[in-house]
């Protein structure tokens, strides 16, 4: 038997996800089973899997005394320096800035040093998060980049704020807009492009098409040339869906391919300008939460980077 008393940032959960954190070696099917069996419980009475959790609230497991056995924490992200790029910190949300070459998060081809590593390394320091005293939460990102896209990345701090964010991105209600420099210029000096997106999951790629078929999902994208040197453009991009991939593949579609990408740009122009990373950045973020949000205070703010790319418009 084991016994977890819920936290603030373990409410408002089904108590089936917070089992499934709160005890990651239980398998799925086994933990089924047990709420069959009415053997997990809230405050000593039968709960349904889908019971939702209050601060305060005990939870009891009753599985064997192995599976019960102290909780081992997961403390690999010391192996991540706690360096970081801070654009913005508050007691909710810290948004970094990442650099090209950092993963965001572990994956199969990458090192043990990512952004969540470092992000949680850096908190623990602080002594703004401790495995031994959370049953279920960690700081999470909101908000992805590929390896190789540099820009602003917000990570949550606390239950309640990855919720408002992750609902805000789901909603419309956060900004994205990111800078490129391509190798040639879009069909008009400012846009918003309608178009299809199909990933592959098998090649990791995407396919844009102009129109629906089966398995395409439909995306927009908003751009704006800023400047022009060298037959390189700086290209202001607003992201209104956001697929995989989707500035990168949607830009190549119209023509503007962007400086460095090896998988959607133009192979001889990234060879004579000797550029083999795509130059692409999430530049600022704005936010439009609802006014009864406890994150609403972010509305005033407009978060960005410093000016990438100038290096090639001197």
């Amino acid at each position: 038997m084991v016994t977890f008393t819920v936290n603030d940032n373990d409410c408002g959960q089904r108590v089936d996800k917070f089992v499934t954190k709160a005890l990651p070696e239980l398998p799925k099917s086994m933990m089924y089973r047990l709420f069959r069996k009415k053997d997990i419980k809230i405050n000593g009475k039968r709960c349904d899997i889908s019971a939702i959790l209050n601060a305060g609230d005990v939870v009891t497991v009753y599985v064997k005394q192995e599976l019960s056995a102290e909780k081992k924490h997961d403390m690999n992200f010391l192996n991540s320096p706690p360096d970081l790029d801070i654009i913005h910190e508050d007691d909710n949300i810290l948004i970094t800035f990442k650099p090209v070459g950092l993963d965001p998060h572990s994956n199969s081809t990458s090192t043990a040093d990512t952004l969540i590593d470092r992000i949680k390394h850096y908190l623990y320091n602080k002594n703004e998060y401790s495995p031994e005293t959370e049953n279920s939460f960690a700081p999470a990102l909101c908000n992805r980049l590929d390896r190789n896209t540099s820009g602003l990345i917000i990570s949550a701090k606390n239950a309640v704020s990855l919720r408002e964010i992750n609902e805000a991105i789901r909603n419309g209600n956060l900004h994205k807009i990111y800078r490129c420099v391509t190798v040639t210029p879009p069909p008009q000096n400012e846009d918003i492009i309608s178009a299809y997106h199909r990933k592959d999951d098998g090649r990791n790629i995407v396919r844009i098409s102009d129109k629906k078929s089966d398995g395409y999902k439909p995306i927009r994208t908003g751009y704006k040339v800023l400047d022009r040197k060298n037959g390189l453009f700086l290209i202001e991009v607003t992201l209104f869906t956001g697929r995989t991939h989707q500035i990168r593949a949607h830009l190549a579609h119209v023509g503007a391919y962007i400086l460095g990408d090896g998988k959607y740009g133009n192979t001889s122009l990234n060879k004579r300008y000797g550029v083999f990373r795509q130059t692409l950045c999430a530049y600022s973020l704005k936010f439009e939460l609802p006014e009864t949000s406890p994150l609403a205070y972010l509305n005033k703010l407009v978060i960005t980077t410093p000016e990438p790319f100038t290096e090639y418009f001197r």
